[in-house]
């Protein structure tokens, strides 16, 4: 494989430990894919703090877990504003400020924030968001860069052009480190083009619709798949709705790359999104695929609900604002626990406009940085929980024991107030 001179620098140990254990991570996965050079990294988005998968090995040492889990290496690594790219957290393990909210011991507290002190050191900013491009994290068509988190992937890649890979967590610490990646997959143009024909059939016109279509989606598209969608009412879109068509087909699909025709840049008509490759498979997304989708992630139920749980991906601030509107002169129902996720840099603005102080009076709760599926933890209790995203409901319903419901915005809000789902 072709290394340059500056590469080759970097896995000689010339610019230091921590760049040349990246680097020879990095020229190892490079040479696994077959890949015949690396390309450079100009942003990175990563999956710091105490995450649960860090369980894996029992480590008490938080330097060793972050030498091992992230760099395949046992040596010790000194960081010192190491980041060779622009670099922020992905989501957290916890609201760093309302942890006990939910359920997290001061121990695990400060073990969380042990490992972001070592990031932060490392020249990675702290942002905790899964949806990075609300806040700045903006690639360009062209720009190669890693992310740790599916969808926002899925997002990046088709809507704006940027070239990225589903590398996986360590792959993309070291990356950040050494400023390189494997030039293979999503960072080779010819590789991008579409093999896969959509016909969306069924309208499609509330943000509960792109996410069920998403996850309809997703369940039939295997690893590769790059989906062509020709969808008829194209002016329902908008960046809410396409994140969380992109979330749910994450969490069902192989899919890193959509093109919507007529829509994303790299796909103004069939010729432009498949070049020269011809569609391997064309399927029709029905609104039987739509009402089995809703029939999956959403029990048959009515009846008292415990715990709502809103935002994912994290939530805008104009769908922080639907639910201040909602919320506003209406109290929740003492039973309901309602939670509603964000970034950190979000929730300033809602408290800013005052949507914070709206959605607390009612009786809910504004967090920052993670979600119920990153920090494993739902309220003590619940029996019933109700979710607006697919990306949530669908783990949920092989983990945990009681009901669980899927639907719109509107439809949790009311049960929220009410206490009931299905009035």
């Amino acid at each position: 494989m072709f290394l340059t001179d500056d590469e080759k620098r970097m896995l000689d140990g010339g610019q230091g430990k921590v760049k040349q254990a990246s680097m020879e991570y990095i020229v190892n996965y490079a040479e696994a894919l077959g890949a015949e050079r690396l390309c450079k990294v100009t942003k990175a988005q990563l999956f710091c703090g105490n995450h649960i998968y860090l369980d894996a090995i029992q480590e008490d040492s938080v330097e060793k877990l972050i030498a091992i889990m992230h760099f395949a290496t046992e040596e010790p690594l000194e960081f010192d504003n190491d980041t060779a790219c622009f670099s922020q957290f992905c989501s957290l393990r916890m609201d760093l400020h309302q942890w006990q909210a939910i359920g997290f011991t001061s121990h695990e507290a400060r073990r969380n924030q042990a490992f972001l002190d070592i990031y932060r050191k490392a020249g990675i900013h702290m942002v905790g968001i899964c949806a990075s491009y609300l806040t700045g994290f903006l690639p360009i068509k062209g720009e190669h860069y890693v992310c740790t988190e599916s969808h926002a992937i899925i997002y990046i890649n088709s809507l704006w052009g940027g070239c990225c890979n589903a590398d996986g967590i360590a792959a993309a610490f070291c990356s950040a480190m050494c400023g390189r990646t494997a030039y293979w997959g999503n960072h080779v143009p010819k590789q991008r083009k579409a093999n896969m024909l959509v016909h969306v059939e069924c309208p499609v016109e509330t943000l509960y619709d792109w996410d069920s279509l998403g996850f309809a989606l997703g369940k039939q598209c295997p690893a590769n798949t790059i989906p062509a969608l020709w969808v008829k009412n194209r002016e329902t879109l908008d960046t809410d709705r396409l994140r969380s068509a992109f979330a749910s087909m994450a969490t069902t699909g192989g899919v890193e790359l959509c093109h919507i025709l007529g829509v994303t840049p790299e796909a103004n008509d069939l010729a432009m999104a498949f070049g020269d490759r011809k569609a391997a498979r064309e399927i029709c997304i029905t609104e039987k695929d739509i009402s089995q989708v809703r029939e999956f992630l959403c029990d048959a139920y009515r009846g008292d609900v415990d715990y709502i749980h809103l935002g994912c991906p994290h939530y805008s601030l104009e769908q922080i604002a639907a639910v201040a509107r909602f919320l506003h002169g209406r109290k929740i129902k003492e039973s309901v626990t309602l939670h509603i996720w964000t970034a950190p840099a979000i929730k300033f603005l809602a408290d800013e406009n005052g949507f914070t102080r709206i959605i607390h009076e009612a009786g809910g709760q504004l967090l920052t940085g993670s979600c119920a599926l990153v920090s494993g933890k739902l309220p003590a209790g619940v029996r019933t929980i109700a979710f607006d995203a697919a990306k949530q409901a669908n783990p949920q319903q092989s983990h945990f024991k009681g009901t669980v419901l899927y639907g719109s915005l509107h439809k949790c809000l009311n049960a929220a107030v009410t206490g009931k789902w299905g009035v």
